[in-house]
């Protein structure tokens, strides 16, 4: 069966799953311990001149920028490569992309002169928003302060394109005048769990299908796989908004960490030409809509159910691929770091 990639006109390119920190939210399980493998320049420039035919202008403008449009550089963490951030957002403006923002989680802003510094070089090299992530799992890793000095930093330099993602734990934050770093456990002492699970927002996808059971137990309720495999995927497994391109050339599709449509270094080809996916694959399977047969797949290959059951049809084809991936046997499972991460 030959499968039709949808043109993307929004997503992100992952410049190496490399990070600082490894929160308990992470739906592409990033962490300190991944190798230190950065997109090279050659791939760089070959992925983003390929995204410049197909990405999207927020509906506001070229200049202004969106979650659904336009082009966002992250990771990983970007800023722990500063120059090759840099070398991205001038390559981008060079090839005219729209739209182009980059996701932190402001560690590096050790003071707001220093904040000021670097996102003035990225302003001036093309970049036209940022997205800064507040919430109690960054709490655990990034002082306070310094998610402080980035974000007035941003505002002043990128005004309305600035986005606080969760402004409600930023204000909080705030109001609790909250200093340096705090573990989770210590802030549900704060914040009572009810509460938490109100009103941050996370998917119990990635590594947070493997931590939040430890974290909040109890909370989330679980399902048998026969309730789930018959469910759609949501959003849609295949879709045109919000992928990810990482810095092992593989095209993921949205929010599914360790699945590869394809070399997205070929992307002109995907495109055009789609893949070719036969019964008994995995991605057969996704495209689909049929995780019965990626379940049927594992148990054949020895899969473990787990009795007390899944969070959800995520986190269920997460653990079925987690299995898998150790077969060595199914190329899209990718990268494969992303499955050793997951706790």
């Amino acid at each position: 069966m030959r499968a039709q990639i949808p043109v993307p006109y929004s997503g992100g390119l992952i410049l190496s799953y490399t990070c600082n920190a490894r929160c308990g939210q992470c739906m592409y399980a990033c962490s300190p311990e991944w190798d230190a493998h950065w997109m090279s320049d050659h791939d760089l420039e070959l992925i983003l001149d390929q995204l410049s035919r197909t990405i999207l202008p927020a509906p506001s403008g070229a200049d202004t920028i969106s979650l659904a449009h336009g082009l966002h550089f992250t990771g990983g963490e970007p800023f722990l490569n500063f120059e090759l951030l840099v070398r991205a957002v001038e390559t981008a403006e060079e090839m005219g992309i729209p739209s182009t923002f980059v996701e932190t989680n402001s560690y590096w802003a050790v003071n707001k002169k220093t904040a000021q510094d670097k996102l003035k070089l990225l302003k001036a090299k093309g970049l036209k928003g940022i997205m800064l992530s507040v919430n109690p799992f960054y709490l655990e890793y990034v002082p306070f302060e310094r998610t402080e000095a980035a974000i007035e930093a941003s505002y002043e330099l990128f005004g309305e394109n600035m986005i606080i993602y969760q402004w409600e734990y930023y204000k909080k934050f705030k109001q609790l005048g909250m200093k340096g770093i705090v573990p989770f456990e210590d802030y549900l002492e704060i914040e009572n769990r009810d509460e938490f699970a109100r009103n941050v927002e996370f998917f119990l996808t990635g590594r947070s299908a493997y931590t939040m059971e430890e974290r909040l137990p109890g909370f989330f309720p679980k399902y048998p796989p026969e309730i789930l495999t018959g469910r759609p995927c949501m959003p849609e497994f295949l879709r045109n908004w919000h992928n990810h391109f990482d810095n092992y050339g593989n095209y993921m599709p949205g929010y599914c960490g360790g699945i590869s449509l394809g070399d997205c270094r070929n992307l002109d080809d995907l495109l055009e030409n789609g893949i070719e996916v036969h019964e008994g694959e995995i991605l057969y399977y996704l495209i689909t809509g049929d995780l019965g047969g990626v379940f049927e797949l594992a148990l054949d290959a020895g899969y473990a159910v787990q009795e007390e059951g899944y969070f959800g049809k995520c986190h269920l084809c997460a653990d079925l691929r987690k299995h898998l991936s150790r077969t060595g046997e199914h190329r899209e499972l990718a990268p494969q770091q992303f499955y050793e991460q997951l706790k």
